[in-house]
């Protein structure tokens, strides 16, 4: 990593009353703003998308323990800790960094929480190690939040973004497994092509493929010039060049389809009856995954006639919220323009 790891910011508290502002200085940094009567800071770390509506969706749960898959640097899990008095939070996440900012944050909840250094593709194994914290009781909810953390793009030195000039890293957990440089190195032209398209990069997959495997970038910027080479000035669209081609690099370093088709079919499985799975997306493919999963276990994979009724079988396994995905309101898009991306898909487990 370049340089020294930036320090993360003290945290203000900030009250929700709508009260007068006071002199002091930490006064003066809150953002205050208002959802029901949860106690809320801007997050250094991570600024939660679709809080609310998550909080409530938990809030009302039975007693027992809620995986949090992908913990960040907390602020879903505390958020939730603090609303409903019943739950514990399991939290996963294979950055370190973001469990040692969740470790921190979450530590007024003492024995109510437990992180854990895993991915979500993980969870049987984590839970089958963690028996003693669920106490006997059942999952009652798992949290699903997809992608990267605002705090790994901000992280220049991770090679997520192409905002700043870094070594191409782009791992979650940069202890292990390979680099995107490195997986540059041996991947063949056609198998780039198709991990490009993929993940929408369609008219220019070739080309752009052909001009990083030439060039061999080692860092962020001379990805993005490869990429730049490969298409013309009149074919861009909106926004960077090469948005898509880190994207598609970051999912397939870190191997997120295949993380996230274990991980779904694993909560599936762990979730107690009427328990609860929220998976919040970021982009089409992500979604594309869950949707069909959620609705594959909504109708047991049953594909007899409607009109005469299920014959072959089919066993349902969930309840599926609403056929369409939630999206951020307004207001928070504005206050977190990350949340515009947001997809949030829901499921009740039912009993066979």
């Amino acid at each position: 990593m370049q340089g020294v790891r930036q320090k993360y910011r003290p945290r203000t508290t900030c009250s929700l009353a709508i009260v007068k502002p006071r002199a002091d200085t930490s006064s003066a940094l809150c953002s205050r703003f208002t959802i029901e009567r949860l106690q809320m800071a801007p997050d250094p770390f991570h600024q939660p998308v679709l809080e609310r509506e998550i909080v409530e969706l938990f809030a009302s749960l039975p007693a027992g323990v809620v995986v949090d898959a992908t913990v960040g640097g907390g602020g879903h899990a505390s958020a939730i800790l603090s609303r409903a008095p019943q739950l514990r939070v399991l939290g996963i996440d294979r950055d370190p960094e973001a469990r040692e900012e969740a470790r921190t944050r979450l530590a007024d909840f003492g024995e109510r929480v437990a992180i854990v250094e895993a991915t979500f593709a993980d969870l049987r194994t984590v839970l089958d190690q963690h028996r003693s914290f669920l106490n006997g009781e059942g999952v009652s909810g798992i949290l699903m939040d997809l992608g990267v953390s605002s705090h790994q793009l901000d992280e220049g030195q991770r090679g997520f973004s192409f905002r700043s000039d870094a070594p191409l890293d782009m791992r979650m957990d940069p202890t292990k497994g390979e680099t995107a440089a490195q997986y540059l190195a041996h991947v063949d032209r056609h198998e780039l092509a198709r991990v490009l398209r993929a993940n929408g990069e369609n008219r220019f997959a070739g080309a752009i493929a052909k001009s990083i495997l030439e060039r061999q970038p080692q860092t962020t910027n001379e990805l993005s010039e490869a990429v730049e080479r490969a298409v013309p000035m009149a074919a861009r669209r909106r926004g960077h060049v090469a948005t898509r081609v880190f994207q598609a690099l970051r999912i397939e370093v870190n191997q997120e389809e295949e993380q996230l088709t274990t991980g779904l079919a694993a909560a599936l499985d762990v979730l107690a009856i009427n328990g609860i799975l929220a998976v919040i997306s970021y982009h089409s493919g992500e979604d594309r995954v869950v949707k069909a999963t959620l609705r594959e276990a909504e109708t047991g994979g049953c594909t007899c006639p409607t009109e005469l009724g299920c014959v072959c079988g089919a066993v349902r396994r969930v309840k599926v919220f609403k056929a369409s995905s939630q999206l951020a309101q307004p207001e928070e898009i504005a206050m977190n323009p990350r949340s515009r991306s947001a997809r949030l898909r829901i499921a009740r487990k039912i009993a066979p």
